[in-house]
């Protein structure tokens, strides 16, 4: 993993956040719905909002909210499929933009970066001046807006894209500046009248204990011995919440990110309560697992599986092998054994699929198997071929063919945002 060199005080941190992306991706591909409360994520009884429209953030609307209690809200809304392969893809024409600007460039989601332009600055402080041509860029290659933050390290840039986001309104977003700049020298006077629940690694628990303990502001916790802050919340956190409530953060932009592991998750339409209802998704899962693991170049050793009961009790069971793997087949196996330990009668909601403890891919250790003649890694090889010639759904493992369907594959993003039919 490479990296920019570590912050020196310079104003060249830029935070990049894209304004309301899967809506207003949405928004593009649909003229029509312009103005309209438009809400994107999974439509079912299940689904979660992965996106809203600024009109529909006027009724509470949010991400991450049950479908359900957003067409509570606003019952006019329009709700739409969410389509992560299409968001992907205007995601590659955002960075590619950001590429340009800096090859200092950390994505933290598709519609989110941090950016080092200290580079690109040519002796100059035009990091204000920079942050604003890449939104005018992105408005006129992409017809989308973002909000960009700068500042003198990566968390007070991040906080500083919060000052520059549109706001909602009934006749969609009310645009600022666009872009908000935190001075080197102000960053405390910026930080310190932020509500403490804004810092990084302040979740509803912790916010309550330094609530309890009469904290309500950055300022008001910066204030404070370090000794009572990790007394409070414990040493390590404690550590990294005063530094960054002083203004510090010595992160430096990441560039080149290891992946950690590749999954597929599903949450299902009803409740499964029998193993064989379930094994056709897990195959599905495992067949997809593979093949972004090969496309990847990258093996890996330990399977996992989630599953998420009707309760919402969730539980991970994991097997580590030998060797590292790419092969469907065998995730396919060790899932299986893994599943067939579990008591699914009281109701699988979720179940998920991962490979982790990756490698490269381009070393492998050849067992005696394939030493000896063809080997399942043969048979990868000419799916592979197949599926680059004619398509995803072209070929696949028998128990996910259905009469007059075809294949039923798991794609990349499928049910990111819980299924679309209803139970």
């Amino acid at each position: 993993m490479s990296s920019a060199r570590p912050p020196d005080g310079t104003l060249g941190f830029v935070h990049v956040d894209m304004d309301a992306f899967f809506a207003s991706v949405e928004l593009r591909r649909h003229p029509e719905l312009q103005g309209q409360p438009v809400v994107v994520g999974g439509t079912g009884d299940r689904g979660v909002v992965a996106a809203a429209s600024y009109e529909a953030r006027l009724y509470g609307i949010h991400s991450a909210m049950p479908s359900t209690r957003a067409r509570r809200a606003c019952p006019h809304a329009v709700f739409l499929p969410g389509d992560h392969a299409h968001y992907a893809e205007v995601s590659t024409e955002v960075m590619a933009i950001l590429r340009d600007t800096t090859p200092l460039v950390e994505p933290l989601s598709l519609d989110e970066a941090f950016l080092d332009v200290r580079g690109a600055l040519h002796g100059e402080d035009r990091a204000a001046e920079l942050a604003a041509e890449i939104r005018a860029r992105v408005l006129r290659d992409l017809r989308l807006t973002c909000s960009v933050g700068v500042a003198t390290n990566k968390f007070i840039a991040k906080l500083a894209t919060e000052r520059a986001k549109p706001s909602p309104s009934a006749r969609g977003p009310v645009f600022g500046s666009g872009v908000f700049v935190v001075p080197a020298g102000e960053e405390l006077a910026f930080l310190h009248p932020i509500p403490v629940r804004e810092l990084w690694g302040v979740g509803p628990a912790t916010g309550r204990k330094l609530s309890g303990m009469g904290i309500e502001t950055v300022g008001d916790l910066a204030t404070q011995p370090l000794s009572r802050i990790e007394a409070g919340v414990g040493r390590a956190a404690g550590a990294h919440l005063h530094a960054l409530a002083n203004g510090r953060d010595e992160r430096p932009v990441e560039v080149d990110q290891e992946l950690k592991s590749i999954g597929h998750e599903e949450t299902f339409a009803r409740d499964l309560v029998v193993i064989e209802d379930i094994r056709p998704h897990l195959v599905r899962m495992a067949d997809a697992v593979a093949a972004r693991l090969r496309k990847g170049s990258v093996l890996g050793r330990t399977v996992t599986i989630k599953v998420r009961f009707a309760d919402f009790t969730t539980i991970t069971r994991s097997i580590t092998l030998s060797e590292p793997i790419d092969g469907a087949r065998v995730i396919a196996t060790e899932a299986e054994t893994m599943l067939a330990r579990l008591d699914p009668t009281p109701g699988v909601r979720l179940f998920g699929v991962s490979l982790s403890q990756l490698v490269d891919g381009s070393i492998r250790q050849l067992s005696l198997d394939e030493v000896a003649g063809p080997a399942w890694t043969d048979a990868d090889a000419v799916i592979d071929d197949i599926r680059d010639r004619f398509g995803s759904s072209a070929i696949g493992p028998a128990a996910l063919a259905r009469p007059g369907e075809g294949l039923r594959r798991f794609e990349v993003g499928q049910q990111q945002w819980g299924p679309d039919e209803r139970p």
